[in-house]
């Protein structure tokens, strides 16, 4: 019995044989050295230098575009020939007469003289200041009744929110130029700077009050509101020193892009004769008065859309410049 259990046992081959534990793979662990402190700057900070804002950023964004300083240069300029006409040019616009009738170019009247015998180049420089008012106030009431609106129906939600969206909605249907066109009718007779302004801002806050009630509804829910909140804090208060002060980029990037489609926008209505009076040196008027030569001396045209192009365009260029700072995923996507 004993001998057959042997022989059985001898008669396995090697594949027979249980298999054996194989030895663990060796793992070498490596460690830096103490002194050495390449990784320890990641995590360094600088605890005297100030704390970095959205301003500060896109401040430090800004001024590295040269697309930055061309527009503030270009805005620069035209808002000091606006402010002071009369150290660009020392004739009088007003003053015309018809013995100067189309007459050319010459010394201290470098763009000529038109129809009616009135220098060029001095309306061209007093046309600004109307140009560049009326853009001015005009983006500043509306952003101002934009985000009003815009804000509150964001915040407070409910019923506001729904009466204030409609509201936004019905606004929103209705063309900007038709409506201010239709509306300066009853000014005509009477046009100032501040109807011209009221009528524009009264028709062009849609857009600011749909971009800051979007901007509210995405800082309304943070957790420093919820803090404010939770301290007893009023929700006006809320709105004003922590959501309006968070919320407000967007809104400026957008009211910086309007500024020059009022500008157009009031060079429009006084191309149609019902923007400013003609008492008032506008581009718009010039550009009408001027369409009458455009065969035979297409430069007086050329002169006041010039400048209307150039103005359009610097406050265009510092629009898109606030916005890649203040908004860099507008940029992204």
């Amino acid at each position: 019995m004993t001998r057959d259990h042997s022989r059985a046992a001898d008669s396995r081959g090697p594949a027979d044989k249980p298999p054996s534990k194989q030895p663990a793979a060796r793992q070498d662990h490596f460690f830096a050295d103490p002194d050495e402190v390449v990784l320890g700057a990641v995590d360094t900070f600088d605890e005297s230098r100030p704390p970095s804002s959205l301003w500060s950023d896109a401040w430090s964004s800004l001024r590295r575009q040269p697309l930055f300083w061309v527009a503030t240069a270009l805005t620069l300029l035209i808002i000091v020939v606006a402010l002071f006409p009369g150290l660009f040019s020392s004739a009088d616009p007003q003053y015309c007469t018809l013995t100067e009738h189309l007459e050319k170019p010459r010394a201290g009247h470098p763009f000529g003289f038109d129809r009616q015998g009135c220098d060029v180049y001095s309306r061209v420089v007093y046309g600004a200041r109307a140009s560049v008012t009326v853009g001015l106030l005009a983006t500043l009431f509306a952003s101002l009744i934009g985000t009003v609106i815009g804000a509150t129906a964001g915040y407070y939600g409910g019923w506001a929110d729904s009466i204030l969206a409609r509201l936004t909605d019905i606004f929103y249907a209705i063309p900007v130029i038709l409506a201010a066109i239709v509306v300066m009718q009853v000014f005509r007779s009477r046009a100032t700077v501040f109807s011209v302004v009221v009528v524009i801002s009264l028709f062009a806050w849609v857009n600011v009050a749909r971009i800051a009630r979007g901007a509210v509804m995405g800082v309304k829910n943070a957790d420093f509101i919820t803090a404010a909140t939770a301290l007893g804090v009023s929700r006006f208060r809320i709105l004003l020193r922590h959501v309006l002060p968070n919320a407000v980029a967007p809104i400026i990037v957008t009211a910086t892009t309007q500024l020059g489609t009022f500008i157009v926008l009031e060079a429009t209505l006084s191309f149609l004769g019902l923007g400013l009076p003609s008492s008032i040196v506008s581009w718009g008027q010039d550009i009408s008065s001027a369409q009458a030569n455009l065969r035979t001396d297409p430069a007086l045209l050329f002169y006041p859309a010039g400048a209307l192009a150039l103005t359009v365009l610097a406050f265009i260029m510092m629009g898109d410049a606030v916005r890649d700072a203040l908004d860099p995923k507008a940029v992204r996507r």
